[in-house]
């Protein structure tokens, strides 16, 4: 599988001028959270857990199908930095495929992610399976 990096495209705007680089379309770059999505929702304040806590198995062979195709998985999470080495032991010992990890999100839900690239949300209910196209209402920025 080729580095993130080498997939990237270099675009330009209208004046020529070099912009942030794209993957390309068939691409997609999966930012996943870990506690209550892959696994129990195990909270800071308890990181005992994040050792015993187990995966959920169709999280485990969906995202690894996901890399296998050749998508991005960066894991996106509130846990702290003091938990990244749980965390990376955790996602090794279980078999998880992926390219990021990244910690500190803001706890607390309600995510508005505000970008110059186009982002889609799923919502995280109980099972992973794959994706399916259904049009929801959503908010954007009034012209």
């Amino acid at each position: 599988m080729m580095k993130k990096e080498e997939q990237l495209h270099s675009i330009k705007d209208e004046k020529g001028e070099l912009l942030s680089p794209i993957l390309p379309a068939h691409i997609k770059n999966y930012m996943i959270d870990i506690d209550g999505t892959i696994t129990d929702d195990v909270p800071n304040e308890e990181p005992e857990r994040m050792v015993t806590c187990l995966p959920y198995p169709d999280a485990l062979e969906t995202l690894n199908k996901w890399y296998d195709e050749g998508h991005i998985i960066t894991f996106f999470t509130s846990r702290t930095e003091e938990h990244r080495a749980v965390t990376e032991t955790w996602l090794e010992k279980h078999g998880f495929k992926y390219q990021g990890l990244l910690m500190g999100k803001p706890r607390g839900g309600n995510y508005h992610w505000v970008d110059n690239h186009m982002v889609r949300a799923t919502r995280f209910k109980g099972k992973f399976t794959d994706l399916i196209k259904k049009k929801k209402e959503i908010e954007v920025f009034k012209r």
